[in-house]
């Protein structure tokens, strides 16, 4: 039987007026801000009036380290919403925007797969309501406003060889990670060495993503650090009066995105920083409103619980006061092979063993998860080809662990197929049986920090930074820096920095290569390993194969 493509699927969605999708939580239409029939804004003065309502349950779902096999986290996040919704919770979800990166490269998108997804699935996926494109030039205004000062005398002194704002664009393109600018001539400003990251990886979109409301944001904007003096006192956005224009670009991206689901369930679409460069969480403004307006929130944190889960917790919860009542793992039967050893393309085949050998990555999430205090389970995202065995032996791993497995069929069935996770997830959450903390206090040192992620969270026996990095960790203390959270930038492929290194590694070394302050957003980001803030194309990427057809439509989105 040939299965429809994901985007098939999201063309035959029955989609209900973006309205009536509010009028599902009590949002009135003029709190509304239509794009087109399908997607709207929240107006701020409505969520403003939210603030004396109390808090719905918020379960978080995250998964093993992701592998070539696929694990299916966002398309479980959403069939879980969708579940709740049918077993009549009033739930909604929230995810993260899809960055056009990923889409035209390697990994595709990020709006769910098979009957658990969320639509308008091209619009989600490409430029959708523009957000991307406001956080890609407010920070670039900032880039030009640096150079610009620089060119007409530099009164704040910056030191051409310290600026440390680099430009951003929402694309991989390795040729752009170290380039040389203002060449030609006089005209043309001070020749200097900088480079682009990718946009998800600014630390606009994770300001926007923490931020609480307007103020709060061009508060932080104005905090950031964008280059330092001769005697290496740093220069903030504010002294350039960028951070007025910049907040004015992103009035409209601070409001979060309202769409809907293929069962016409609300879920809240805001902010998109990557998880293994940056913090890897939706917006805390669109996690708090849907808190307020459900009973159950359901949102993701991306790739594995190593990153994405470690982050929602020291960073996101810390900074944002939440709580999680429960936490959802995804794992495969596939993924379980892949990690115990079996090549992709013998995953068609039965194989036990392997799945017994590679369920060890999943146990050490499990355990690092409930380090945090909060009950779990785990989720199978079922596939069409695993069996009866290998789904038991995954199940009886988890059990040895003290934790749950269930078999989830929501791709293939919709909520139909996810309804015992939905209710055994209402167990844990009204169980209340969360004693949430996050890993380490405010007060530890920054390379304390690091050091604790790492042996805790990866299993490392030591993390190795040259004098260089350590010495600046210090001068952040000494500025008043210290009691930020750490945000580790490594490969989502492993524990380790390795990402060829499966299962669970332990003993391995962290190698810290850079350290940069993102003293706006409120966290200090380690650069570990090889890992790139500019990803760069595959061999062969996706880009090749998206086309409109004959009749005018999007093929190769996935």
């Amino acid at each position: 039987m040939a299965f429809k493509t994901d985007i098939e699927i999201a063309r035959e969605a029955r989609k209900k007026p973006i309205q009536e999708i509010g009028g599902k939580l009590g949002i009135p239409t003029e709190a509304l801000l239509p794009y087109g029939h399908d997607k709207a804004k929240i107006g701020q003065d409505f969520i403003t009036s939210l603030a004396d309502r109390p808090n719905g349950k918020l379960i978080l779902v995250t998964a093993i380290n992701p592998t070539p096999a696929g694990e299916g986290k966002t398309t479980t996040t959403v069939g879980l919403g969708d579940g709740l919704n049918r077993i009549g919770k009033k739930a909604a979800i929230c995810i993260r925007e899809a960055s056009l990166g990923p889409n035209f490269g390697m990994k595709g998108g990020a709006a769910g797969g098979g009957h658990a997804q969320v639509v308008p699935m091209e619009d989600m996926n490409l430029h959708f309501t523009g957000d991307f494109h406001a956080i890609t030039s407010a920070h670039n205004l900032l880039s030009a406003m640096i150079d610009n000062h620089i060119y007409w005398g530099n009164d704040l002194g910056i030191d051409e060889r310290r600026v440390v704002w680099r430009r951003v664009m929402d694309m991989n393109d390795r040729a752009l990670r170290d380039i040389v600018v203002s060449l030609g001539g006089v005209a043309n400003g001070f020749p200097r060495q900088t480079g682009f990251d990718i946009t998800v990886a600014s630390e606009v979109m994770a300001i926007l993503c923490l931020a609480t409301d307007l103020a709060d944001l061009e508060r932080r904007l104005g905090d950031m650090i964008v280059a330092y003096r001769r005697d290496k006192s740093p220069v903030y956005a504010r002294d350039l009066k960028a951070d007025g224009a910049m907040t004015v670009l992103l009035k409209d991206a601070m409001q979060p995105n309202l769409v809907q689901t293929l069962e016409n369930n609300p879920a809240f679409v805001h902010g998109g920083p990557f998880a293994n460069i940056a913090h890897g969480c939706n917006s805390v403004i669109a996690t708090k409103t849907a808190l307020k307006l459900a009973d159950y929130v359901v949102t993701e944190a991306g790739f594995g619980a190593d990153l994405g889960a470690e982050k929602f917790m020291n960073i996101k919860c810390r900074k944002a006061g939440l709580a999680p009542d429960a936490v959802v793992i995804v794992a495969t039967v596939r993924a379980m092979k892949m990690n115990g050893g079996v090549a992709k393309a013998d995953l068609g085949a039965e194989n036990v063993a392997a799945v017994q050998k590679g369920c060890a990555n999943l146990g050490r999430h499990i355990e690092n998860v409930k380090g945090f205090g909060v009950p779990v389970v785990v989720g199978i995202n079922h596939f069409a080809g695993d069996t009866e065995a290998e789904i038991q032996a995954v199940k009886d791993y988890v059990a040895a662990q003290g934790s749950e497995a269930i078999l989830c069929k929501h791709w293939a069935q919709g909520s139909a197929g996810i309804e015992d996770l939905a209710r055994r997830v209402v167990a844990l959450a009204e169980g209340g049986s969360s004693e949430f903390h996050t890993l380490y206090p405010d007060e530890m040192g920054l390379f304390q920090k690091i050091e604790t992620i790492a042996k805790s969270i990866y299993r490392a026996s030591e993390v190795i930074a040259d004098k260089k990095v350590r010495d600046q960790l210090k001068e952040w203390e000494a500025q008043g820096y210290g009691t930020l959270p750490v945000c580790m930038a490594k490969t989502q492929y492993s524990f380790s920095t390795d990402p060829n290194l499966r299962g669970a590694p332990v003993g391995h070394t962290i190698p810290v290569r850079e350290v940069r302050l993102s003293a706006g957003a409120g966290f200090v980001v380690a650069i570990c390993g090889e890992i790139m803030t500019m990803p760069g194309l595959p061999k062969v990427p996706a880009s090749e194969t998206i086309r409109l057809n004959d009749a005018g439509l999007i093929e190769g989105l996935f």
